[in-house]
């Protein structure tokens, strides 16, 4: 028997609901498995918890996870607690602690969703963006002179170092290789306008590409990048994009797969020195918590993704087929989906269909 310790993180709002039904798949997949079981700890960390306790997670929070094998977040984000602090004070502290210097977000439209772009179906939406995850824009570096009075400066310096994104880069290209697909790895970049830190990224990128003759290449500025992923999206592969780029991006890219309740992420240290984390990146969105109309199925997603990276290839194929399934019969799913089901109903509807299947 294999086992893995989970750490969980339900957060706020709607992350509580779709967690329960993530942990929900999980547990149906190891008992249809045999092989494989789960055990999980909660940590109620987030902003309810700061405004109980004016920190969004223990002071020894790192080191409580280091010992987990992965770690499942829901959702962070509560009113009343700036968005600043929410992130900073939990996301980042735990990608940066744990140098979870990659973020993959896939970005595939899945059959039977219907995408906004005409004439496009889930041959053409099927990208994956690797996109760098503690460095550059979100460094946290800078600060506010003069703070309230009429020459008050605010200055936010990003932070790109040669190490972390020779990694990120070559983890894309590596990537597209895995993948097979277009074998093409495609560079978000400004460097027309950021003088130093895109002209670096594109210095970077360029080398990295000479290892990898057989992968094909191509770099777009940030603004054009928007505008072809809406014009031709069935001409990319991989893309590999810095911190804010990244971030930007796949929301749109969540849209043309059909929406936010599809938008699973990871965090991931690919060394395994420390846990990886593992995401929807939904929000919390407070105003539909607690009335079981949040889509779960970017939740299921998530878990997939950590399946994947635990190397529980089967059971990481079980659950992509489910969710492929369950899309077939729109009256089981959310109302985001035309459905009528709730939360908990959809993750019911899963593992009826996961048992189906063996």
């Amino acid at each position: 028997m294999r086992e893995y310790k989970i750490a969980v993180i339900p957060g706020d709002g709607i992350g509580k609901e779709v967690m329960d039904e993530g942990i929900k798949v999980l547990n149906k997949l190891s008992s249809l498995s045999g092989e494989v079981e789960f055990k999980f700890d909660n940590y109620d960390w987030g902003c309810e918890y700061y405004l109980k306790h004016g920190k969004m997670m223990d002071e020894d929070g790192l080191e409580k996870l280091k010992q987990y094998d992965a770690i499942l977040l829901g959702a962070v984000g509560y009113p009343g607690v700036p968005d600043h602090i929410s992130l900073r004070d939990l996301l980042l502290k735990i990608r940066q602690g744990f140098n979870q210097y990659i973020n993959l977000r896939p970005i595939k439209l899945l059959p039977n969703v219907e995408c906004p772009l005409k004439n496009k179906d889930s041959d053409d939406i099927d990208m994956v963006f690797v996109r760098e995850n503690k460095e550059g824009e979100y460094s946290g570096v800078g600060g506010i002179l003069n703070e309230g009075k009429e020459d008050e400066i605010a200055i936010q310096t990003s932070v790109f170092t040669r190490k972390n994104t020779e990694k990120v880069m070559k983890f894309a290209f590596e990537f597209a290789k895995k993948r097979n697909k277009l074998n093409k790895v495609t560079s978000v970049t400004k460097s027309n306008a950021l003088n130093y830190s895109m002209v670096f990224w594109d210095k970077i990128f360029k080398e990295t590409s000479e290892e990898y003759p057989e992968i094909k290449t191509e770099s777009y500025h940030v603004d054009a990048t928007s505008m072809f992923m809406l014009q031709r999206p069935e001409t990319f592969d991989v893309f590999v994009a810095s911190n804010l780029f990244g971030d930007i991006l796949t929301d749109l890219g969540s849209v043309l797969q059909g929406g936010l309740g599809f938008a699973a992420g990871a965090n991931i240290n690919p060394e395994r020195e420390y846990p990886s984390m593992f995401e929807p990146v939904h929000g919390s969105a407070p105003d539909i918590a607690g009335k079981g109309l949040a889509n779960p199925i970017a939740m299921i997603w998530t878990v997939q993704m950590m399946l994947d990276f635990l190397e529980e290839k089967e059971l990481s194929d079980m659950a992509m087929e489910g969710i492929k399934e369950i899309l077939k019969d729109k009256e089981r799913l959310t109302p985001d989906l035309g459905g009528k089901a709730t939360t908990s109903e959809v993750g019911d509807f899963m593992c009826q269909v996961l048992e189906n299947r063996c």
